[in-house]
């Protein structure tokens, strides 16, 4: 089901206190982290020749250890996490089989809602935010980790056109509008935060 804005923002405020996200910076458009730094999240749901069959305990808390000390790790897989390492040995497993790749899932979607619920995303960011919560886990991952770049350039793209529009604005600005609107997503995202302001000899806005 497709949510609005307000159901968003009240879904995303209700859940966040319980997760931490790794939600990526919205601002700078890069693409999010991978679910760990140190080992890659399985896919969902137990696989037949998983190397952590043949681990002993003590291995298995070492990977469990390695995911609780990643900082990229959100609640919901923090939570999950811990939970195996003061539970069994098969409870251990489950978790770096199955469980993990559950709870990033979890923490990825509080992050996309986070991410729509912001009023001042563009219509690009928007549509694809949508279309990643409305689809698998995998579509969502994906979002996190190159869509929203990709949508975020697209946004951009569209706010330099705007500028280029406006008649009134200095050839410098005007020079350097027209070179950064083929640019990188980020070049383009460099332009609007500092490049416009430095084409006009002007200090760029400091956010907070």
């Amino acid at each position: 089901m497709r949510l609005t804005r307000a159901a968003l923002a009240v879904a995303a405020g209700t859940l966040a206190p319980a997760l931490l996200l790794s939600t990526p910076s919205f601002a700078a458009a890069q693409p999010a982290p991978s679910p760990a730094a140190t080992t890659t999240a399985p896919d969902a749901g137990p696989a037949e020749d998983s190397p952590y069959d043949s681990m002993t305990e003590e291995e298995l808390r070492a990977e469990i250890a390695r995911i609780l000390a990643d900082p990229e790790s959100g609640r919901g897989v923090l939570r999950e996490a811990q939970e195996a390492m003061d539970g069994t040995i098969d409870g251990m497993r489950y978790f770096l089989k199955t469980g993990w790749a559950i709870a990033q899932a979890e923490d990825d979607r509080v992050a996309v809602a986070r991410i729509l619920a912001d009023p001042n995303i563009g219509k690009a960011v928007y549509r694809e935010a949508q279309k990643a919560l409305d689809g698998t886990a995998e579509d969502v991952r994906y979002f996190l980790e190159t869509g929203l770049r990709l949508a975020q350039a697209e946004d951009d793209r569209v706010a330099i056109a705007r500028i280029l529009a406006d008649p009134g604005i200095s050839d410098a600005l005007r020079a350097a509008a027209e070179e950064a609107i083929d640019g990188t997503p980020e070049e383009l995202r460099y332009f609007l935060e500092v490049g416009q302001y430095e084409a006009d000899g002007r200090t760029p806005p400091t956010s907070g």
